[in-house]
């Protein structure tokens, strides 16, 4: 039996994660056969769609998560995070058991830019306190830490080169991308001890995001799809040959299970692993969109630029070689024409 936990579990990927797993109903773990789920826990701080909460499987922790984890944006790491953290989640019997743990909860980029403390508190005290809390259990359970693309940047004195690929140093050059790879670090240093089983993806530009905007400084990459195929108006705030990375929400879902899935020598290592990348120019995604939903669609995108955003976009890779990826058998999206059918065939149930 496989008792999973989500972190972030009502959020778009958490929640879609969650359907997957409660509609195969299994999970395989570390290379072993796999394991039905008896078990699954949602912990967030917004309710839980309707259907996940009715499931008799799924149990549901409402809360911020670091509130819940007993973290502070201001106290040091340690201590204090470990106790309280132990108490609240691992002494209520809410962690203790669980095999696997997706930590996908977050503060997003534009968030993080505009409030330090939040990313601090949401991003780096929480993560701090969820790890020390496996650590507690003495069970080693299995941690799939969901990074992020923003991990990389450039820098004068750090170019980003032309194609990234599995050896490419970080170098964040945003506060969410310098705290998604002190996580990376913080995975794989507790791994070192034995204390868990950390895997950590770096994923891509999730396109397309149903329902409404978050505050990502890449929402817009969603928007402009899923508005105009609504009938609405949606601004671009970049130029129509930014080049982006991008994975469909199944091709990412594909992933984080993988990750879970993969014994210690097939995952190659304790340093993250960067997912499978579609890469296309906004042009080619309006493209994409005229040839599926018509010429009018793409008209309703107003081309507004905004250079805070362009500058956080353009500093990301778009172009990546995956090969540790390809060997846990994962591949990128075929063409951005097929996400866009994909979430519009989605998007009428």
């Amino acid at each position: 039996m496989a008792n999973v936990l989500i972190t972030g579990g009502a959020g778009f990927l958490g929640s879609r994660l969650a359907r997957d797993l409660l509609a195969t109903g299994a999970l395989e773990v570390t290379g072993g056969k796999s394991r039905p789920l008896d078990r699954l826990t949602l912990v967030d701080r917004v309710p839980v769609p309707p259907d996940l909460a009715a499931d008799e499987r799924v149990t549901v922790i409402e809360g911020d998560l670091a509130g819940v984890l007993g973290a502070s944006g201001g106290a040091p790491a340690g201590g204090p995070h470990e106790s309280a953290l132990a108490g609240v989640l691992a002494g209520a019997g809410v962690l203790a058991g669980a095999d696997v743990i997706f930590h996908l909860a977050a503060a997003v980029s534009a968030e993080c830019e505009a409030d330090f403390d939040l990313g601090i508190r949401a991003n780096l005290r929480a993560t701090e306190a969820l790890l020390a809390a496996c650590r507690s259990l003495g069970t080693s359970p299995v941690v799939v830490f969901a990074s992020s693309l923003a991990a990389f940047g450039e820098s004068r004195d750090h170019p980003l080169p032309a194609v990234v690929d599995d050896q490419t140093l970080p170098n964040p050059q945003t506060s969410y991308g310098v705290q998604k790879v002190i996580g990376e670090q913080l995975v794989a240093d507790y791994t070192r001890k034995g204390f868990l089983r950390g895997r950590a993806v770096r994923l891509m530009t999730v396109c397309v995001r149903p329902g409404r905007p978050n505050a990502a400084a890449s929402g817009f990459l969603s928007g402009i799809i899923r508005e105009p195929l609504a009938g609405q108006r949606a601004v671009c705030p970049v130029g129509p040959q930014t080049a982006v990375a991008l994975a469909s929400p199944a091709r990412t879902i594909q992933g984080l299970r993988r990750a879970a899935a993969s014994d210690d020598d097939t995952w190659g290592g304790r340093s993250a692993v960067n997912l499978p990348a579609l890469t296309v120019t906004v042009a080619d995604m309006v493209e994409a969109l005229g040839e599926v939903a018509g010429s009018k669609a793409a008209e309703l995108i107003d081309w507004v630029p905004d250079p805070a955003v362009a500058r956080i976009v353009s500093g990301w890779p778009a172009r990546l070689r995956t090969d540790r990826a390809a060997r846990l058998g994962l591949t990128p999206d075929p063409d951005f024409r097929s996400v866009v059918e994909m979430h519009l065939a989605e998007s009428r149930f």
